[in-house]
């Protein structure tokens, strides 16, 4: 049994006689009830100890409570002939002992009895257990007196026949034989050679992020590129010394570039403003062609969109009817599993009844064990409450005494010990060191270094200041010069715009016709997918991608009209336009592939 194996790790090696023979009858008994009735076993086996057995060594406390239990509760199932046999064949002194001391009538009588009765009932343990070991005890004292006869060399000695020694053969003794060497064991083939190599995970995993974070600033660098394109005009400026410095050395390179212009002009240098003039048109112009072709594929992506739309709707509706056949087909499977959960669960309910049925009676035997035993923990707690309110009184007086010693010695460590040194500070000390002085030399040279110090610092206080207030002059004349320079700038900058406001306030862009020619066509598509999907009564939803459309077309159109305000008003030179164009364009081709992917 299971409960063997356990058994064996906590007895010594002399138990494992007795359990050859629990091994040798596995259907008579098992040891088992050692651990459950190990309380009132260990009441003999200690008694034992302390009366006969001073001198037996502890190891042997768990022999002595198995022999003692296979007496008490396996005798008359294994008999007294396989009691016998267990008993001789252990140490004959410590079974001879033990038994006389246990098979004892008057100890079994008064106060084994008594003490088993304090864990059962008495009248349980003078018919289930003295009774039958009073009954066995004629017929083990027998057993005794052998163990006696034997320890004093008193047994008869059986004769025995005599029996045949074999001898060897003398035959030629075969020389040894070399022992050959060890094959060498074949090395495994190591998992790398079928596996590849990390570095060239390690490699595709860096190459994956590296495009994932170009492709993140392609995007910032377009958008922010966009944002930073537009004007902003009368930003508040602080102004810093070193942002005057750096602004009157501004004007001051403008005012020389200028002088030099005049002069140059005045020597008979050419003026390039009418081919300055001829270039602008000229880029002018084809920005207006350039921003018609991205209006054009604008639209074409719009037209394609509302034929995707229309494909969209017609897919929605098929789909709609396999939703409806695939829900009355789980309907009716719903059904059916739902009859069947009702009769497993009547099923179950009846089964719970039945067995319910059968616990009430062990219930109530169950109850009055736990009764019994919280009135005997109930008991037990109160005697070791006692006990632990005696030891805390007696460690509460030991410290009491311990704090009365301590404050009595701190009292004699906290007196004061006078002693008292007279110093004469106008002395030197006599240690023989060069520039050996005084005290009061000492500190007298210390407040004339520290005046010195003091006026030093003043000195250099006043220089500071001085060269503050010549730099905070300057700067203020810088400033003055400043003012003069922005007005003047301002002045001119104002009679320019109301000239280019005069020139070009008759013009106004022309349309191309391919741009009109599309718009007609995207409102007739228009117009055929509200009449489909007003026939099949489909409430379209606004989903994510709706939304990112309507902003897309949205964002495309207001960014066309500013753009032809701009070029209207001659508000935006070439670059600009070109990278405005540009950033436009990339926007729009990858929104467009977002939109065909999701689609799909």
């Amino acid at each position: 049994p299971f409960f063997l194996a356990s058994c064996l790790t906590s007895l010594n090696q002399r138990i494992i006689i007795v359990c050859y023979f629990v091994i040798a009858q596995p259907s008579i008994f098992c040891l088992s009830g050692c651990t459950e009735y190990k309380s009132i076993l260990d009441v003999v086996v200690n008694a034992f100890y302390v009366q006969d057995g001073r001198y037996c060594p502890i190891s042997d406390h768990n022999l002595y409570i198995v022999i003692c239990y296979l007496a008490t509760f396996q005798l008359e199932e294994i008999g007294l002939q396989h009691f016998s046999r267990i008993v001789k064949s252990l140490d004959t002194a410590k079974m001879q002992k033990f038994l006389r001391f246990f098979f004892n009538d008057l100890y079994l009588k008064t106060w084994i009895k008594d003490e088993w009765s304090h864990f059962y009932d008495s009248v349980y343990v003078k018919e289930i257990w003295i009774d039958p070991l009073l009954r066995w005890q004629p017929k083990v004292q027998k057993l005794i007196e052998k163990l006696t006869d034997k320890l004093s060399n008193r047994t008869t000695t059986v004769k025995t026949l005599r029996v045949t020694q074999p001898k060897e053969f003398n035959l030629t003794i075969p020389k040894p034989r070399a022992v050959p060497l060890p094959t060498p064991t074949p090395l495994p083939v190591p998992p790398s050679t079928y596996k590849p190599p990390k570095e060239r995970k390690q490699l595709a995993e860096i190459k994956t992020k590296n495009l994932q974070k170009a492709n993140v600033s392609v995007f910032f660098f377009l958008f922010y590129s966009f944002l930073s394109s537009k004007r902003i005009d009368n930003i508040p400026i602080k102004l810093n010394t070193a942002a005057i410095l750096r602004e009157g050395a501004l004007y001051q390179r403008k005012l020389e570039e200028e002088l030099k212009r005049i002069e140059n002009l005045q020597q008979g240098a050419g003026d390039p403003s009418e081919f300055l003039e001829w270039q602008k048109q000229m880029r002018e112009k084809d920005l207006e062609e350039q921003l018609a072709a991205i209006e054009c594929r604008r639209l074409q992506g719009k037209l394609s969109h509302e034929e995707a739309v229309l494909a969209h709707q017609n897919v929605i509706q098929e789909n709609k009817k396999k939703a409806d056949l695939l829900r009355e087909e789980k309907a009716e499977l719903m059904n059916l599993y739902a009859e069947k959960r009702l009769q497993e669960q009547k099923e179950i309910k009846e089964l719970v009844e039945q067995v319910v049925q059968g616990h009430k009676n062990v219930k109530q035997v169950k109850a009055k064990i736990q009764e019994y035993k919280q009135q005997i923990v109930q008991q037990v707690c109160e005697e070791s409450e006692e006990l632990l309110r005696q030891a805390l009184e007696e460690e509460e007086d030991k410290q009491r005494k311990r704090y009365e010693l301590i404050q009595q010695i701190r009292a004699i460590e906290s007196v004061p010990s006078i002693r008292h040194k007279f110093v004469d500070l106008t002395e030197i000390g006599g240690h023989g060191l060069f520039g050996e002085m005084s005290v009061v030399e000492l500190r007298e040279r210390l407040s004339l270094l520290k005046e010195a110090q003091k006026a030093a610092e003043e000195e250099k206080r006043d220089q500071i200041i001085h060269e503050k207030q010549a730099k905070e002059q300057l700067i203020l004349d810088k400033l003055d010069r400043i003012s003069q320079f922005r007005a003047e700038l301002g002045r001119a900058a104002a009679l320019k715009q109301e000239e280019k406001k005069k020139s070009q306030s008759g013009e106004r862009p022309m349309k191309d016709e391919r741009i009109l020619n599309l718009q007609k066509k995207i409102a007739e598509k228009t117009m055929e997918r509200k009449k489909q999907a007003g026939l099949l009564k489909i409430i379209p939803q606004k989903t994510r991608i709706d939304l990112l459309h309507q902003n897309h077309w949205k964002e495309l159109e207001e960014s066309r009209e500013r753009q032809f305000e701009i070029l209207q008003h001659g508000l935006m030179d070439r670059e600009a336009a070109q990278k405005r164009a540009a950033i436009v364009a990339a926007r729009s081709g990858a929104k467009a592939c977002v939109l065909r992917s999701d689609l799909k």
